[in-house]
């Protein structure tokens, strides 16, 4: 049995996954724009995801992956709209699973952030001959300056979109995938309908609470009927840094709003809630420094104890050592610790981590031959 806690099996639903440091979803900006390969896993993606799960992580959450194509952040970013994509992904999963680790892919539809240019590329939207399309939102009100203007989606796009969702996740399981996460964060399309900054609808998907969460719920309940028991995770940004943070109280989503939220998430059907922050307004102020997020996680995972619903809870934002992941875990801030930047130059840091936390190296056997003797 590990000693530390970072180390440790965490349950997720009906799975257990080998340790609570996980790799989150960080967009690859590699997938092909136009073309019968749009959205595609291409090498690259096999090659990374595949060397971050060698590495030791306990699970990997492959990037954000449209459930439409017009869904899409970027226009190189992967989508998972058709049946005829799931072989390109099934390999994926494949490769995840050889290297020891869980396989979870993220949903997503962008809204009024999507179709964008590749994420190194000149900020903005993308044009038509790039691959660009118009984009919706809940309202005609664009993130910032350089953006387009999103048209207002619809009565009838909104179900087509829940009902993208579940099909999305149905195809992620039928690749091999061994569950699912929901985008509900960084300023995507179920976050700028919890936000009164982006949300300004009077119909039943916007105005109080209830409207301005109903989207959210409705993709929650239709992913879980669609999946059955697999891991339903949903990622949040807890508060939008505005009303609670600027010295100007403008409207925005509050952390108090998603305390009183993942009780009915969990409710309707998800297993973890991986907690981020901001992303929907483009000029917050947002603090910076070792651990900045944990303070949400740690509401979160309070909130959900207290209302009866307790679920894992996933901390990240500038974690940058076992000491540190070891120590949030230790104060029950959070039940996995994700870290994104470390492993994009490291895919191995969680064999490092190991030595620090003076656990016993847990490698492929091919590679035991690097290890002390």
């Amino acid at each position: 049995m590990p000693r530390s806690r970072l180390f440790q099996p965490v349950t997720v639903g009906s799975l257990e996954v080998r340790n609570r440091l996980w790799m989150p979803p960080m967009c690859q900006y590699s997938a092909a724009a136009v073309g019968p390969e749009l959205g595609r896993p291409t090498d690259w993606h096999r090659v990374h995801y595949g060397a971050r799960a060698v590495g030791g992580v306990g699970a990997v959450i492959v990037e954000a992956t449209g459930v439409q194509k017009e869904g899409r952040i970027s226009v190189n970013c992967l989508s998972l709209h058709d049946d005829a994509q799931i072989p390109s992904f099934a390999r994926l999963a494949t490769l995840i699973h050889e290297g020891g680790a869980a396989a979870f892919i993220q949903l997503i539809h962008a809204g009024r952030k999507a179709s964008t240019r590749a994420g190194w590329k000149e900020p903005g939207p993308a044009t038509a001959e790039e691959g660009g399309w118009q984009i919706a939102a809940p309202s005609a009100i664009p993130f910032d300056a350089r953006s387009a203007v999103p048209r207002e989606l619809t009565e009838e796009d909104l179900h087509g979109i829940i009902a993208a969702f579940a099909q999305a996740a149905r195809r992620a399981l039928e690749a091999g995938f061994d569950g699912v996460q929901i985008h509900a964060a960084h300023g995507y399309l179920i976050h700028q309908f919890f936000s009164p900054a982006s949300n300004h609808r009077t119909d039943r998907w916007g105005g109080d609470f209830v409207g301005r969460t109903r989207l959210a719920r409705e993709v929650v309940r239709a992913v879980r009927a669609e999946i059955g028991d697999a891991p339903l995770l949903v990622r949040i940004s807890a508060t939008d840094w505005t009303q609670e943070y600027l010295e100007d109280g403008r409207p925005g989503w509050t952390l108090a709003e998603s305390e009183r939220l993942v009780p009915e998430l969990v409710a309707d059907g998800a297993d973890m809630i991986n907690v981020s922050t901001g992303g929907n307004v483009s000029d917050a102020r947002i603090g910076s420094g070792p651990g900045y997020q944990v303070f949400a996680a740690r509401a979160v995972r309070r909130a959900l104890v207290d209302a009866g619903t307790p679920a894992p809870v996933a901390a990240c934002g500038l974690i940058l050592s076992a000491e540190q992941a070891e120590q949030i875990l230790v104060d029950e801030d959070a039940d996995v610790i994700e870290i994104a930047r470390v492993l994009l130059t490291d895919p191995m840091a969680p064999v490092a981590w190991r030595a620090r936390l003076r656990e016993e190296p847990a490698l492929p056997s091919q590679y035991l031959r690097g290890t002390k003797r």
